[in-house]
């Protein structure tokens, strides 16, 4: 008895992505479905990072697919494609990026630049190719927390080659400058350097360019939003009041300028003791949950206060990539396979598609 594509489609709506929550039907994941006989073949395509997940979603497409009846050889081939998603309106692309994340809070102190980094290497980690910025032009931390020494090449004189770390593509005003050297800029001269930095960094086919932004909501963070295109943003704070408060404040920038929150990540949410594993809500509990409920964005993860993600990305290799199999790093895979999905969720863009219309006399 041979099979219909129908019936193949029917049992695909029954397997659910578990890292989007919809069926692989109407999620538009299910392509070229071929059904020769008893034979199934079926191609899913995931649009976002999510190496650690392709062998149990084709499993269980294998699993459900077995269960029809008659049901031949099975090819279930999963894989992963990152498209560029749309960024405010008016904002030229950056030639090889394909989307923009802004990390961001209200204010310093809160661990922003550890997560940035962190989930940097957790999209390499799931598959994606990655490259962060490091925005903070008067406290540079990036080159320190991925341990790279020295300066960016440069070919031809004008623009710089990124330098790499654990498989990513990075750019700082730190590799450009001593590390004792204080930068004593105002504003215009410390937004044109990024601007700078950002668009004359020769980008490697970038599926997510990190941007870890400065703190706070002033003119850097004002110009970063109005002149690069941001695929979204991501706020990341700790539940102690004052710090919401401020996140409270950068989330509010954003959607001013018409940049879509991701949604947030709490970092420093529990204690737990080394020595005796009780569990302590040191700075609070709860804030970041209330913040996303209260703007109706998404908490992608919260994060312990572990002396080891602080000694980590203070040696030079942060948690993702010193302890892979530990549980804070898993955390940080969850949050960027999140962020993944949120953005695979978002329009594409379609800019790269319409010809450029150039008017002359003839």
């Amino acid at each position: 008895m041979s099979l219909s594509e129908l019936q193949v489609q029917t049992a695909l709506k029954e397997v659910v992505d578990p890292n989007t929550g919809k069926d692989l039907v109407s999620g538009k994941a299910a392509k070229n479905i071929k059904v020769t006989g008893a034979d199934i073949a079926v191609d899913i395509e995931l649009g976002y990072p999510a190496k650690s997940q392709i062998d149990a979603i084709r499993q269980a497409v294998i699993d459900k697919l077995k269960t029809l009846p008659g049901a031949g050889n099975i090819s279930a081939n999963v894989h992963q494609k990152i498209v560029a998603h749309t960024a405010q309106r008016g904002v030229k692309l950056i030639p090889g990026v394909k989307n923009i994340i802004a990390v961001a809070s209200g204010k310093g102190g809160v661990g922003k630049s550890t997560t940035a980094v962190n989930l940097a290497l957790a999209l390499a980690a799931e598959g994606a190719s990655v490259g962060i910025l490091d925005a903070d032009i008067y406290g540079p931390s990036q080159p320190q927390m991925l341990g790279i020494d020295g300066r960016p090449d440069s070919a031809d004189g004008k623009s710089l080659e990124p330098m790499e770390a654990y498989g990513i593509q990075a750019m700082s005003i730190g590799f450009l400058i001593d590390p004792e050297q204080p930068m004593v800029w105002r504003g215009p001269m410390v937004t044109q350097a990024l601007t700078q930095l950002l668009g004359d960094t020769r980008w490697r086919d970038l599926d997510y360019l990190i941007v870890d932004m400065p703190p706070g909501t002033g003119d850097i963070q004002l110009t970063l939003a109005q002149q690069v295109p941001v695929t979204g943003a991501v706020i990341v704070t700790t539940p102690q009041d004052i710090a919401l408060l401020d996140a409270r404040k950068g989330l509010k920038m954003f959607e001013k300028v018409g940049i879509p929150i991701l949604g947030i990540v709490e970092n420093m949410s529990i204690h737990i003791c080394s020595k005796c594993g009780n569990e302590e809500h040191i700075f609070g509990a709860g804030g970041g949950e209330l913040m996303a409920k209260d703007y109706e964005v998404e908490l992608l993860g919260a994060l312990p206060l572990d002396i080891k993600i602080r000694e980590q990305v203070d040696g030079g290799k942060p948690t993702v990539v010193a302890d892979p199999d530990g549980r804070p790093a898993e955390i940080y895979r969850g949050i960027a396979r999140r962020i993944g999905v949120k953005i695979a969720e978002r329009a594409r863009d379609m800019s790269s598609k319409f010809p450029n219309i150039v008017i002359q006399n003839t």
